[in-house]
């Protein structure tokens, strides 16, 4: 297939869908190998990039979405009614980032970690669209294991779990310093 023509099936595809598309469903729609359908798809970002468009596409863990670009928001919602957004608490912000460093997690692990009953935080997050079920742990009782969703990386801007910031080892120790302080600070009570 000619590349403007594969550029045209691409961009209707993602159009239509509305929803991200895994890599490899573009590249058998376009009859093209991953790499070459990858190279069309970025020349499409880039000139999406470059003009003035309202539109964008955003690559979410080897697949990619076409949206609308961020500074278009305040007039959608002249249009339309603004999406309802969601305030995640410290607990919930707490439980998100263990679960998305730790993945697959059990919600056993996630108290392990936090030293509080994990229930509502987890399945707030579940509700919100940001955490899922993924499996069940080869262990007695079988229990659920959870990990991040892809709107957890449409809703904090990053293609994948790759591009979460990492915590050096000078910062990993001032965490557990903290740690252990807030600890005495609860025995000494």
């Amino acid at each position: 297939m000619e590349r403007k023509k594969a550029e045209a099936v691409i961009e209707a595809v993602l159009f239509t869908m509305g929803e991200s598309v895994p890599l490899s469903k573009l590249a058998a729609v376009i009859e093209e190998d991953n790499k070459t359908t990858r190279e069309i798809i970025e020349g499409l970002a880039q000139r999406y990039e470059g003009e003035e468009s309202g539109i964008s596409i955003i690559e979410l863990d080897d697949a990619y979405q076409m949206c609308t670009k961020k500074e278009m928001y305040e007039y959608l919602v002249k249009i339309a009614k603004a999406p309802k957004k969601y305030v995640l608490t410290d607990a919930l912000l707490e439980t998100l980032s263990i679960i998305a460093y730790k993945q697959p997690v059990t919600r056993l692990e996630v108290e392990k970690v936090r030293g509080v009953n994990s229930d509502h935080s987890v399945n707030r997050l579940v509700e919100l669209g940001l955490v899922e079920e993924v499996g069940r742990m080869d262990a007695p009782g079988r229990p659920l294991m959870f990990g991040t969703t892809e709107e957890f990386l449409r809703s904090f801007g990053v293609s994948s779990l790759d591009g979460l910031p990492t915590l050096d080892a000078e910062q990993i120790d001032d965490f557990r310093h903290q740690a252990e302080e807030e600890v005495e600070m609860k025995v000494d009570i």
